[in-house]
């Protein structure tokens, strides 16, 4: 049996996917927060363009990261967690969570940069 404790590259990779993961949720949070309050600029569009990227990525691979099926040979963990230091719960309704936040943040993106709220 594989475990987690002694492998370094499931180690490598969970840090590795969790930084990842930390870098699309801050863009996606990003969004969210500028549709709400701040300019219209660059960066806003950059995110946009980034978690465009991300969603390509996740499509061509069945809706899971990359890493995932890497993280997989170090481990038999069965969890939704395995490949990621993400609370279980979040491990398992991510897709779902920050699609969500997305889609709400490019609508009031939206809504303000065609000035709807004027």
């Amino acid at each position: 049996m594989k475990t987690e404790e002694d492998s370094l590259p499931l180690i490598f990779l969970k840090l590795l996917h969790t930084v990842v993961w930390a870098f699309f949720a801050g863009c996606i949070l990003f969004i969210l927060y500028r549709g709400f309050f701040g300019p219209i600029d660059i960066w806003v569009w950059g995110a946009i363009f980034m978690v465009l990227i991300e969603a390509f990525v996740l499509l061509i691979n069945k809706w899971s990261c990359p890493i995932t099926p890497i993280a997989r040979k170090y481990t038999d963990s069965q969890k939704e967690n395995f490949d990621i230091y993400l609370p279980e719960w979040l491990a398992k309704h991510n897709k779902s969570i920050f699609t969500a936040l997305y889609i709400f943040g490019l609508v009031l993106f939206f809504l303000r940069y065609f000035n709807f709220f004027s």
